[in-house]
This record gives structure tokens, C-alpha cells and sequence, in this order.
């Protein structure tokens, strides 16, 4: 890996195919139901109109191509993330992310979730208000802890690459 930007990008892209595929894997093999991006969507745009809390989204009325802005927002954040990750392990440079790092780092970012979307759509700090805070809890630090086992393994297919 060389260039931190283009390594952000690809090795972000794949971090975030490689959580969606566990979400895939785990809506199919255990009925686990993932994330819907499109409420993503809906919060971000009521978002730049100034509200930033709901009560909860799903009751906030529908808004023009919110599917395809959350998900749009969810791959630029894996992308930012990514970013974040490589700078700051300095492995953005030539190494290889190496597993446990980048592990951590995912469980890491679960925070963003927990302290930003979750109470901003009506589910409360960490999922506080949800009928099952700690399923709703386990199913994020699951996501997270995919996206960064994504970061090692995209980012080892990469350096592969280049």
C-alpha cells in the first residue's frame, strides 16, 4: 500500500463489503435483521435541516432517495474510518493492517453509533431505549468488529495488489 488516500478508498470499500456481507450472513443464516440504511438516509437529510433528533425515525416522514443516501453515507463512513485507521497506526504508508489493530480499531467505531445515530434516531445512548439494548448492542459491536476484521483482510488483498 502506498498512497493513504487510495488506500483509504479501496481498503474502506472492502471493509464495508465485508461488514455488509456478514449482515447478509447473518440476516439469512439467523434471521438477524441488519441495519436499514435507508432510516440512515432519512436522518442525515433532516439532518441539514436542522433536526437532529427523532422520536423515533421510523415515525419522521419519508424523504426523496433516502436509500440511496444512507448507503452512500454508509461507505463514505467506512471510507472515513479507514482513513482515520490508517493514519493514525501509520500503516497507511507500506505495511499491512495487521489483524488485532484493526479489530480494535472496528470495535472502536462502534461508538459512533452508540453516542451519535443511535440517540439522534430515537434508540438512545448505546440503544437504551430499544425493547432489547443489549441484542441491539451485540448486533452493532458484531457490525463493527466485521468492519474491522474488513480492514485487515481488504487490506491485505490490496498490498497484495500494489
Amino acid at each position: 500500500m502506498g498512497d493513504t488516500l487510495l488506500d483509504a478508498v479501496v481498503v474502506g470499500i472492502g471493509a464495508t463489503l465485508v461488514m455488509d456481507l456478514v449482515a447478509v450472513i447473518l440476516k439469512r443464516g439467523l434471521g438477524i435483521q441488519p441495519l436499514n440504511y435507508a432510516l440512515v438516509g432519512r436522518w442525515f437529510v433532516y439532518l441539514t435541516r436542522g433536526q437532529v433528533f427523532h422520536r423515533p425515525i421510523t415515525k419522521s416522514p419519508t424523504v426523496g432517495g433516502e436509500k440511496p443516501i444512507g448507503w452512500c453515507l454508509h461507505y463514505l463512513i467506512g471510507i472515513v474510518f479507514t482513513a482515520v485507521f490508517l493514519i493514525w497506526t501509520g500503516e497507511g504508508s507500506s505495511a499491512v493492517p495487521r489483524l488485532v489493530p484493526a479489530l480494535a480499531f472496528g470495535a472502536l467505531t462502534v461508538l459512533a453509533p452508540f453516542l451519535v445515530l443511535q440517540p439522534g434516531m430515537g434508540a438512545g445512548l448505546a440503544a437504551r431505549c430499544t425493547p432489547r439494548p443489549g441484542i441491539s448492542r451485540l448486533k452493532s459491536l458484531v457490525a463493527h468488529l466485521s468492519f474491522g476484521a474488513g480492514i485487515w483482510l481488504a487490506g491485505r488483498c490490496w498490498s497484495a495488489l500494489v
